[in-house]
């Protein structure tokens, strides 16, 4: 769990960037070009500023007819270089790291080591309104549906908001699901979230908190959301949004230069503020998308260390947390909070017919 500054989803797709306009290596980046890629915004502006160009420095030449070869050669050179160049800002936008993280390994060992790791982040964040993340979360499930899917329950903190309801967790961290069930917070079964152990159309809610951001594949996840629910039914979910400017942006700011990095790793970027165009791509009906910052102190050494073990950072060396751990200590102080803004995005499926 934590915050970030950045994303894009595909234009064409409305998914997560996705093989045929993003690229890794530059026989990739190429291929974009020769397909045409970029000349829907590298066109446009080679064509304003060689037009532009021309006129200033050929115009004289091409109006008294007295043009050459080399006159023409320029012209070509004057739309050449533009439309290179736009097509370079356009492929900068939508270069892809390969990504070696196996993300579903890494979450499985994750919360196996840290189980509850993201209620206690959350357990103590609240808003102005000085309600909770989780109640937000659910306020628009409770007397409304049969039955609850909790995705990626972890351990399933959202059970004891709804006492009432017929309730069903899943998750694949054993360790998660060994503290809900201490707690005696269940019915939850071990599964994976991209194929759920569940009916078709068997549930009327999916709740997901925190995890579309991290779960992969994204798309089969959500095919399989779609599958378990039935016709009307709802899904809420809350997700990172990005951090604006503002106070607590300096906060952020030293706890990733401590760790090193610019911000955090995220397999799934766009499903965050990007989310309702994710579903409406999968065919939901968005009903609702806000954005509320919650807080949360670190006023002590402890917190601080909580808030580090709360971050993915899969790729980050344990001695480089360890030093990012010892400078956050002395910077954690009573009165010290850092924001925590988060997105929730209620939607539903369409009713067949």
């Amino acid at each position: 769990m934590a915050v970030d500054v950045a994303g894009e989803v595909c234009r064409h797709t409305g998914r997560q960037m996705c093989p045929r306009c993003s690229w890794t290596r530059p026989r990739e980046a190429a291929l974009l070009v020769v397909r045409g890629r970029t000349a829907r915004t590298a066109f446009p502006v080679a064509l304003v500023v060689g037009t532009v160009l021309s006129l200033v420095n050929q115009g004289t030449t091409i109006v008294a007819d007295t043009g050459t070869t080399s006159t023409w050669v320029r012209v070509a050179v004057n739309y050449a270089v533009p439309f290179i160049v736009a097509s370079v800002g356009y492929l900068a936008g939508r270069r892809t790291s390969a990504d070696a993280t196996p993300w579903p390994r890494y979450l499985a060992r994750y919360h196996d080591a840290r189980p509850g790791i993201t209620e206690l982040l959350l357990e103590q964040a609240t808003d102005r309104r000085a309600e909770q993340p989780y109640e937000w979360l659910l306020e628009p499930l409770p007397g409304r549906h049969a039955v609850i899917l909790d995705l990626a329950c972890g351990s399933a903190p959202t059970r004891e908001l709804l006492p009432d309801a017929r309730w069903l967790g899943v998750d694949f961290s054993a360790g998660e699901l060994a503290l809900a069930m201490a707690a005696g917070r269940g019915p939850v079964v071990r599964g994976r979230v991209e194929r759920l152990p569940i009916g078709e159309n068997a549930v009327g809610a999916v709740c997901a908190a925190m995890c579309l951001q991290v779960l992969t594949p994204l798309d089969a996840v959500l095919a399989e959301v779609k599958r378990v629910l039935r016709p009307g039914g709802t899904l809420v979910a809350l997700v990172p949004s990005r951090m604006w400017f503002g106070r607590g942006l300096l906060g952020w700011w030293r706890v990733m230069r401590a760790l090193g990095i610019r911000s955090q790793p995220w397999p799934n970027p766009d499903a965050r503020d990007a989310l309702p165009k994710i579903l409406r791509a999968h065919g939901f009906i968005v009903d609702t998308s806000e954005r509320r910052v919650f807080r949360r102190e670190i006023g002590d050494p402890h917190a601080a260390a909580l808030l580090l073990d709360g971050l993915y950072l899969p790729d980050i060396a344990p001695d480089r947390v360890e030093a990012a751990r010892a400078a956050l200590a002395s910077w954690a102080l009573p009165g010290r909070w850092l924001p925590f803004p988060l997105r929730r995005v209620v939607a539903h499926l369409p009713v067949a017919g």
